[in-house]
């Protein structure tokens, strides 16, 4: 392999994404972000995933046209050798339009899911609020300590919602749902959701509604009820957030568990002559998604790279040394 073509491999790619049909979605992810893919209603994008249910494609570079999966069965070096990145995707990234209500919904943690999921991973996950209604809201967690027999009954006999906390959401509001805690986002809202490399969702309610064949969703209650966090909570606050600023580039940190690690990125190298300078270590892979803006990554081995609202990118680790240029909202997300 020459010296070029191993410049390639640690080159930052594009990635595109697969779609969700899911009833609650809308078509905010096409219209506004350029999704073109064919589910109708389109619910969710999953722009960084190498999932069963669903991997991400490589949109650019060396390997364009094949999964995301493939490259990293064949190429796990480009994990990083951080903990947890042995092989295989730790996290997964997605998009999510919510014209309706979601279903009242709770995740296990790793410890349930790899004892009753068959080895699977657990689901804590974090969103941004990317855009929201006047009056949206989320479900999260409890007004007041419950019980199983509670919950159970006011599952059966549809009064569970006055039981649930709702809080309203607006425009970059941060969320950190950690597995266990039931859960809902509201219509109206517009989401970027950084996971675990898990689809596991135990639906606890979903407001009696049919899927597209007129059939009511399943549900899951035994096992939602089994892994929720029954203690009541008060209303969670946004964190403490400090920008913290470079020639060229501000950028907060939104949150970090031992999961994942999530940074929002305001490049503005327009105004601030000059670029950006960025380059993974051989510990972790990085990813950016861009949520707003457009720019274009200049790379060592001379390669470029557009990229526009909506796109994902995916750094392996040990990156070429890249420079940023344009200006752009985004988040990156590391382990």
């Amino acid at each position: 392999m020459t010296k070029q073509n191993m410049n390639s491999v640690n080159s930052a790619f594009l990635l595109r994404p697969i779609g969700k049909d899911y009833l609650w979605g809308g078509s905010r992810l096409r219209t506004e972000f350029g999704k073109e893919l064919p589910e109708e209603p389109l619910a969710e994008s999953w722009e960084c995933s190498t999932h069963p249910d669903g991997s991400s494609i490589v949109g650019s570079g060396v390997w364009e046209g094949r999964t995301l999966s493939e490259i990293l069965k064949e190429h796990p070096e480009l994990l990083g050798t951080h903990p947890g990145t042995e092989g295989e995707l730790p996290i997964l990234i997605k998009l999510i339009d919510a014209k309706s209500d979601l279903s009242v919904q709770v995740h296990p943690d790793d410890e349930y899911a790899n004892v009753y999921e068959h080895g699977q991973q657990g689901k804590t996950e974090m969103w941004y609020v990317m855009d929201a209604a006047e009056n949206t809201k989320l479900v999260y967690g409890f007004y007041h300590d419950m019980d199983k027999s509670t919950l159970k009954k006011s599952l059966a006999d549809g009064t569970v919602e006055k039981y649930l906390q709702k809080v309203k959401i607006k425009k970059d509001d941060v969320f950190f749902i950690e597995a266990g805690t039931v859960h809902a986002i509201g219509a109206g809202a517009l989401i970027a959701e950084i996971q675990e490399n898990s689809n596991l969702t135990y639906r606890m309610y979903d407001y009696n509604r049919v899927d597209k064949n007129g059939k009511l969703r399943e549900l899951h209650v035994d096992k939602a009820v089994e892994v929720a966090n029954l203690k009541g909570s008060s209303e969670p606050r946004q964190p403490m957030r400090v920008l913290k600023y470079r020639k060229g580039a501000a950028s907060e940190l939104l949150c970090r568990c031992k999961y994942f690690q999530v940074e929002r990125l305001l490049l503005n190298t327009e105004i601030v002559r000059g670029m950006v300078d960025f380059h993974t270590r051989e510990n972790s892979f990085y990813v950016f998604l861009c949520l707003e803006g457009c720019g274009v990554i200049f790379m060592e081995d001379g390669q470029m790279l557009n990229f526009f609202k909506g796109d994902c990118i995916f750094v392996p680790a040990n990156s070429t040394k890249m420079r940023f240029h344009g200006k752009a909202q985004l988040l990156g997300v590391g382990c």
